[in-house]
Protein backbone atom coordinates (compact mmCIF):
# COMPACT_ATOMS: atom_id res chain seq x y z
CA UNK A 1 0.00 0.00 0.00
CA UNK A 2 1.61 3.31 -1.15
CA UNK A 3 0.81 6.84 0.79
CA UNK A 4 -1.15 9.14 -1.21
CA UNK A 5 -1.34 12.25 0.93
CA UNK A 6 1.69 14.29 2.07
CA UNK A 7 2.99 12.45 4.44
CA UNK A 8 6.78 11.15 4.09
CA UNK A 9 7.75 7.56 4.50
CA UNK A 10 10.64 5.49 4.73
CA UNK A 11 10.41 2.72 1.66
CA UNK A 12 12.15 -0.91 1.87
CA UNK A 13 11.09 -1.17 -1.94
CA UNK A 14 9.84 1.22 -4.90
CA UNK A 15 7.11 0.60 -7.31
CA UNK A 16 8.05 1.20 -11.42
CA UNK A 17 5.59 1.72 -13.56
CA UNK A 18 7.18 0.35 -16.64
CA UNK A 19 5.67 2.94 -19.53
CA UNK A 20 3.68 5.72 -18.22
CA UNK A 21 0.26 5.95 -19.66
CA UNK A 22 0.88 2.99 -22.16
CA UNK A 23 0.29 0.29 -19.24
CA UNK A 24 -2.37 -1.33 -21.43
CA UNK A 25 0.41 -2.14 -24.56
CA UNK A 26 3.08 -3.55 -21.97
CA UNK A 27 2.40 -7.02 -23.58
CA UNK A 28 2.63 -5.37 -26.89
CA UNK A 29 5.69 -3.35 -26.34
CA UNK A 30 7.37 -6.50 -24.68
CA UNK A 31 7.76 -8.11 -28.28
CA UNK A 32 9.96 -5.23 -30.11
CA UNK A 33 12.23 -4.33 -26.41
CA UNK A 34 12.95 -8.04 -26.24
CA UNK A 35 13.85 -8.28 -29.88
CA UNK A 36 16.27 -5.53 -29.56
CA UNK A 37 17.45 -6.70 -26.07
CA UNK A 38 17.70 -10.03 -28.22
CA UNK A 39 19.99 -8.51 -30.96
CA UNK A 40 22.15 -6.50 -29.14
CA UNK A 41 22.98 -9.64 -26.73
CA UNK A 42 23.64 -11.90 -29.59
CA UNK A 43 25.60 -8.82 -31.66
CA UNK A 44 27.92 -8.31 -28.77
CA UNK A 45 28.82 -11.74 -27.66
CA UNK A 46 29.35 -12.25 -31.53
CA UNK A 47 31.84 -9.40 -31.27
CA UNK A 48 33.47 -10.70 -28.62
CA UNK A 49 33.88 -14.58 -30.35
CA UNK A 50 35.20 -13.07 -33.76
CA UNK A 51 38.02 -11.47 -31.95
CA UNK A 52 38.35 -14.03 -29.76
CA UNK A 53 38.84 -16.49 -32.76
CA UNK A 54 40.98 -14.60 -34.91
CA UNK A 55 44.20 -13.79 -33.30
CA UNK A 56 44.94 -11.41 -36.24
CA UNK A 57 42.58 -9.12 -34.56
CA UNK A 58 44.06 -9.37 -30.96
CA UNK A 59 45.29 -5.68 -31.93
CA UNK A 60 44.58 -2.54 -29.53
CA UNK A 61 41.79 -0.74 -31.36
CA UNK A 62 39.84 -4.25 -31.18
CA UNK A 63 40.14 -4.80 -27.61
CA UNK A 64 38.57 -1.61 -27.37
CA UNK A 65 35.84 -3.66 -29.73
CA UNK A 66 35.92 -5.46 -26.76
CA UNK A 67 35.37 -3.53 -23.87
CA UNK A 68 32.56 -1.55 -26.02
CA UNK A 69 31.06 -5.05 -26.02
CA UNK A 70 31.14 -5.70 -22.90
CA UNK A 71 29.97 -2.14 -21.37
CA UNK A 72 27.05 -2.46 -23.67
CA UNK A 73 26.25 -6.33 -22.54
CA UNK A 74 26.07 -4.53 -19.16
CA UNK A 75 23.94 -1.62 -19.85
CA UNK A 76 21.36 -3.17 -21.86
CA UNK A 77 21.46 -6.31 -19.29
CA UNK A 78 21.15 -3.94 -16.24
CA UNK A 79 17.76 -2.30 -17.44
CA UNK A 80 15.88 -4.62 -19.97
CA UNK A 81 15.13 -7.93 -17.70
CA UNK A 82 13.21 -5.69 -15.19
CA UNK A 83 11.31 -4.06 -17.87
CA UNK A 84 10.43 -7.50 -19.83
CA UNK A 85 9.21 -8.29 -16.10
CA UNK A 86 6.75 -5.68 -15.69
CA UNK A 87 5.69 -6.64 -18.92
CA UNK A 88 5.16 -10.17 -18.76
CA UNK A 89 4.62 -10.99 -14.93
CA UNK A 90 3.69 -7.50 -13.65
CA UNK A 91 6.61 -7.32 -11.42
CA UNK A 92 6.79 -3.59 -10.71
CA UNK A 93 8.39 -4.09 -7.50
CA UNK A 94 12.02 -2.92 -6.89
CA UNK A 95 13.59 -3.76 -3.31
CA UNK A 96 15.49 -0.17 -2.08
CA UNK A 97 18.99 -1.95 -2.34
CA UNK A 98 18.27 -3.69 -5.97
CA UNK A 99 17.04 -0.02 -7.35
CA UNK A 100 20.11 2.09 -5.70
CA UNK A 101 22.50 -1.06 -7.66
CA UNK A 102 20.83 -1.01 -11.10
CA UNK A 103 21.33 3.07 -11.13
CA UNK A 104 24.91 2.65 -10.01
CA UNK A 105 25.34 -0.06 -13.16
CA UNK A 106 23.19 2.16 -15.52
CA UNK A 107 25.13 5.29 -14.80
CA UNK A 108 28.69 3.93 -13.95
CA UNK A 109 28.94 2.10 -17.55
CA UNK A 110 27.40 4.86 -19.36
CA UNK A 111 30.53 7.00 -17.79
CA UNK A 112 32.74 3.93 -18.89
CA UNK A 113 31.52 4.09 -22.41
CA UNK A 114 31.92 7.64 -22.88
CA UNK A 115 35.88 7.34 -21.37
CA UNK A 116 36.32 4.34 -23.61
CA UNK A 117 35.02 6.35 -26.78
CA UNK A 118 37.55 9.05 -25.46
CA UNK A 119 40.43 6.91 -25.25
CA UNK A 120 39.87 5.52 -28.94
CA UNK A 121 39.56 8.68 -30.27
CA UNK A 122 43.42 9.14 -28.79
CA UNK A 123 43.92 6.29 -30.54
CA UNK A 124 42.82 7.76 -33.51
CA UNK A 125 44.66 10.87 -33.53
CA UNK A 126 48.05 9.06 -32.33
CA UNK A 127 47.57 6.72 -35.37
CA UNK A 128 46.84 9.52 -38.11
CA UNK A 129 48.90 12.24 -36.86
CA UNK A 130 51.89 10.86 -35.12
CA UNK A 131 51.41 7.18 -37.60
CA UNK A 132 55.59 6.48 -36.57
CA UNK A 133 54.74 6.27 -32.72
CA UNK A 134 51.35 4.40 -32.78
CA UNK A 135 52.74 1.26 -32.35
CA UNK A 136 55.75 2.29 -29.27
CA UNK A 137 52.14 4.34 -27.93
CA UNK A 138 48.97 2.59 -28.19
CA UNK A 139 51.05 -1.30 -26.75
CA UNK A 140 48.41 -3.54 -25.09
CA UNK A 141 49.42 -2.56 -22.04
CA UNK A 142 48.49 1.23 -22.57
CA UNK A 143 45.13 -0.27 -23.80
CA UNK A 144 44.48 -1.88 -20.21
CA UNK A 145 45.62 1.04 -18.50
CA UNK A 146 42.89 2.93 -20.59
CA UNK A 147 40.33 0.23 -19.70
CA UNK A 148 41.00 0.66 -16.27
CA UNK A 149 40.82 4.49 -16.21
CA UNK A 150 37.78 4.83 -17.81
CA UNK A 151 36.17 2.22 -15.37
CA UNK A 152 37.87 3.50 -12.32
CA UNK A 153 36.45 7.07 -13.76
CA UNK A 154 33.01 5.21 -13.67
CA UNK A 155 33.33 3.75 -10.27
CA UNK A 156 34.42 7.34 -8.72
CA UNK A 157 32.06 9.48 -10.35
CA UNK A 158 29.12 7.31 -10.07
CA UNK A 159 29.97 5.76 -6.81
CA UNK A 160 28.40 8.90 -4.85
CA UNK A 161 25.01 9.05 -6.52
CA UNK A 162 23.54 5.97 -4.83
CA UNK A 163 25.67 6.42 -1.29
CA UNK A 164 24.34 9.91 -1.06
CA UNK A 165 20.63 8.92 -1.58
CA UNK A 166 21.49 6.38 1.13
CA UNK A 167 22.49 8.79 3.72
CA UNK A 168 20.96 12.22 2.92
CA UNK A 169 17.45 11.38 1.49
CA UNK A 170 15.68 8.31 3.77
CA UNK A 171 12.23 9.75 3.56
CA UNK A 172 10.09 10.04 0.18
CA UNK A 173 6.49 11.43 -0.38
CA UNK A 174 5.61 7.90 -2.60
CA UNK A 175 7.00 4.56 -3.49
CA UNK A 176 6.35 5.04 -6.92
CA UNK A 177 8.78 6.07 -10.11
CA UNK A 178 7.23 6.96 -12.79
CA UNK A 179 10.32 5.05 -14.95
CA UNK A 180 10.93 1.87 -15.94
CA UNK A 181 14.16 1.81 -14.31
CA UNK A 182 15.98 3.19 -11.49
CA UNK A 183 16.91 6.61 -13.30
CA UNK A 184 18.91 9.05 -10.40
CA UNK A 185 17.10 12.17 -11.35
CA UNK A 186 13.51 9.82 -10.95
CA UNK A 187 14.59 8.66 -7.23
CA UNK A 188 16.03 12.11 -6.24
CA UNK A 189 12.75 14.20 -7.87
CA UNK A 190 10.58 12.01 -4.69
CA UNK A 191 12.71 12.17 -1.83
CA UNK A 192 11.62 14.35 1.17
CA UNK A 193 13.57 17.76 2.51
CA UNK A 194 16.50 19.17 0.83
CA UNK A 195 17.89 17.51 -2.63
CA UNK A 196 20.13 20.60 -3.72
CA UNK A 197 23.48 18.81 -3.27
CA UNK A 198 22.34 15.23 -4.85
CA UNK A 199 20.85 17.44 -8.08
CA UNK A 200 24.17 19.58 -8.62
CA UNK A 201 26.43 16.63 -8.19
CA UNK A 202 24.46 14.80 -10.65
CA UNK A 203 24.25 17.53 -12.93
CA UNK A 204 27.91 18.05 -12.56
CA UNK A 205 28.65 14.66 -13.49
CA UNK A 206 26.53 14.76 -16.54
CA UNK A 207 28.90 17.91 -17.49
CA UNK A 208 32.12 16.44 -16.50
CA UNK A 209 31.44 13.21 -18.53
CA UNK A 210 29.25 14.30 -21.69
CA UNK A 211 30.11 17.84 -22.10
CA UNK A 212 34.28 17.85 -21.17
CA UNK A 213 34.60 14.14 -23.19
CA UNK A 214 32.76 15.08 -25.93
CA UNK A 215 35.13 18.70 -26.83
CA UNK A 216 37.60 16.13 -26.34
CA UNK A 217 36.64 13.78 -28.91
CA UNK A 218 35.68 16.67 -30.85
CA UNK A 219 39.39 18.31 -30.82
CA UNK A 220 40.94 15.09 -31.45
CA UNK A 221 39.05 15.14 -34.81
CA UNK A 222 40.11 18.58 -35.67
CA UNK A 223 43.33 17.83 -35.27
CA UNK A 224 42.62 14.43 -37.32
CA UNK A 225 40.67 16.12 -39.98
CA UNK A 226 43.92 19.22 -40.37
CA UNK A 227 46.34 16.32 -40.96
CA UNK A 228 44.00 14.36 -43.15
CA UNK A 229 43.33 17.70 -45.46
CA UNK A 230 47.07 18.09 -45.54
CA UNK A 231 47.60 14.73 -47.60
CA UNK A 232 48.79 14.66 -51.40
CA UNK A 233 45.63 13.27 -52.89
CA UNK A 234 42.10 12.71 -52.51
CA UNK A 235 42.24 9.27 -52.25
CA UNK A 236 44.48 9.39 -49.36
CA UNK A 237 42.08 11.39 -47.51
CA UNK A 238 39.54 9.38 -48.42
CA UNK A 239 41.20 6.11 -47.34
CA UNK A 240 42.70 7.24 -44.10
CA UNK A 241 39.15 9.21 -42.88
CA UNK A 242 37.55 5.58 -44.17
CA UNK A 243 39.88 4.36 -40.91
CA UNK A 244 37.82 6.45 -38.61
CA UNK A 245 33.99 6.42 -40.21
CA UNK A 246 33.42 3.23 -37.79
CA UNK A 247 34.26 4.98 -34.13
CA UNK A 248 32.74 8.25 -35.77
CA UNK A 249 29.04 5.81 -36.26
CA UNK A 250 29.29 4.88 -33.25
CA UNK A 251 30.36 7.56 -31.24
CA UNK A 252 27.41 9.55 -32.86
CA UNK A 253 25.11 6.32 -31.80
CA UNK A 254 26.15 7.17 -28.21
CA UNK A 255 25.84 10.86 -28.03
CA UNK A 256 22.81 11.33 -30.02
CA UNK A 257 20.04 9.67 -28.09
CA UNK A 258 22.02 10.48 -24.83
CA UNK A 259 21.37 14.14 -26.34
CA UNK A 260 17.96 13.88 -26.84
CA UNK A 261 16.89 12.03 -23.95
CA UNK A 262 18.56 14.59 -21.68
CA UNK A 263 17.31 17.83 -23.75
CA UNK A 264 13.47 15.88 -23.81
CA UNK A 265 13.83 15.14 -20.12
CA UNK A 266 14.97 19.38 -19.30
CA UNK A 267 13.33 21.34 -21.37
CA UNK A 268 10.06 18.92 -23.41
CA UNK A 269 8.18 20.22 -20.67
CA UNK A 270 5.07 19.39 -22.69
CA UNK A 271 6.35 16.11 -24.07
CA UNK A 272 4.03 13.20 -22.81
CA UNK A 273 5.68 11.00 -20.13
CA UNK A 274 6.03 8.10 -21.93
CA UNK A 275 7.60 10.04 -24.47
CA UNK A 276 10.20 10.48 -21.85
CA UNK A 277 10.47 6.92 -20.85
CA UNK A 278 10.55 5.33 -24.50
CA UNK A 279 13.67 7.82 -25.14
CA UNK A 280 15.35 6.85 -21.95
CA UNK A 281 15.03 3.14 -22.67
CA UNK A 282 16.05 3.63 -26.70
CA UNK A 283 19.94 5.34 -25.44
CA UNK A 284 20.67 2.42 -23.41
CA UNK A 285 19.54 -0.10 -25.81
CA UNK A 286 20.42 2.20 -29.55
CA UNK A 287 24.38 1.68 -29.05
CA UNK A 288 23.96 -1.96 -27.75
CA UNK A 289 22.15 -2.74 -31.04
CA UNK A 290 24.23 -0.80 -33.41
CA UNK A 291 27.51 -0.94 -32.31
CA UNK A 292 28.02 -4.52 -33.49
CA UNK A 293 26.33 -4.01 -36.59
CA UNK A 294 28.59 -0.84 -37.54
CA UNK A 295 31.42 -2.75 -36.40
CA UNK A 296 30.89 -5.97 -38.47
CA UNK A 297 29.81 -3.86 -41.56
CA UNK A 298 32.83 -1.28 -41.80
CA UNK A 299 35.52 -3.02 -40.61
CA UNK A 300 36.93 -5.70 -42.99
CA UNK A 301 38.63 -8.01 -40.92
CA UNK A 302 35.47 -8.59 -38.66
CA UNK A 303 33.48 -8.61 -41.55
CA UNK A 304 35.90 -11.32 -43.41
CA UNK A 305 35.97 -13.44 -40.02
CA UNK A 306 32.45 -13.54 -39.33
CA UNK A 307 31.56 -14.95 -42.52
CA UNK A 308 34.67 -17.88 -42.61
CA UNK A 309 32.31 -18.68 -39.46
CA UNK A 310 29.21 -18.39 -41.03
CA UNK A 311 30.33 -20.60 -44.05
CA UNK A 312 32.02 -23.07 -41.83
CA UNK A 313 28.57 -23.55 -40.15
CA UNK A 314 26.39 -23.80 -43.19
CA UNK A 315 29.04 -26.38 -44.60
CA UNK A 316 28.95 -28.28 -41.34
CA UNK A 317 25.14 -28.80 -41.87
Amino acid sequence: MFLSNNACLVPTSFWLTGIPGLESLHIWLSIPFSSMYLVAVVGNVTILAVIKLEHSLHQPMYFFLCMLAIIDLVLSTSTMPKLLAIFWFDAHHIDLDACLAQMFFIHCFATVESGIFLAMSFGRYVAICNPLRHTSVLTLTAVRHLGLAALLRGVLYIGPLPIMIRLRLPLYRTQIITHSYCEHMAVVTLACGDTTVNNLYGMGIGFLVLILDSLAITASYVMIFRTVMGLATPEARLKTLGTCSSHICAILVFYIPIAVSSLTHRFGHHVPPHIHILLANFYLLIPPILNPVVYAVRTKQIRERLLRILKAGAQSK
